[in-house]
């Protein structure tokens, strides 16, 4: 398994449970509070912190593991893998944020446009991932 398949492991991992932690505490406070609150600077600088935090470290430890992995370029078929990647999550994105216009359009809530658009941007970003493991064990 290459540097670049354990890096999306590690963040395909790192982004679902960040994500999932993160959008459980807004379902929570939006239950209490009886309505979808609004966007909280402090929680998202929580989850970004966090994320960061965990990527690092991990990579850290990745690359202590096999140093002579961690250091080699991308080569035609890795690149190829990630843009296909790239090329099919950005149509979950795309997707995502379609939808939260239209949401938006019709019920006119800008909190909910925000969750459903940062929800697509992270479902998009973890396919990218899921995406380049597959690919990477298909044997593209």
């Amino acid at each position: 398994m290459s540097f670049h398949e354990k890096s999306a492991w590690l963040m395909a991992v790192i982004l679902t449970l960040c994500g999932l932690s993160y959008f459980q505490k807004v379902f929570a406070m939006s239950q209490a509070a009886g309505e979808v609150i609004a966007p909280s600077l402090q929680m998202l600088s929580s989850f970004t912190v966090s994320i960061v935090v965990l990527a690092v470290i991990g990579h850290i430890v990745t690359a202590a593991v096999a140093p002579k992995e961690a250091n080699t370029d991308p080569d035609e078929r890795e690149r190829t893998i990630f843009n296909k990647a790239g090329n099919l999550s950005g149509y979950i994105l795309g997707f995502g944020a379609v939808a939260g216009l239209f949401h938006f359009l019709f019920k006119g809530d800008g909190n909910l446009l925000f969750y459903i658009v940062f929800a697509s941007l992270l479902v998009a970003q973890i396919a990218d991932y899921a995406l380049q493991i597959f690919f990477y064990r298909r044997g593209f």
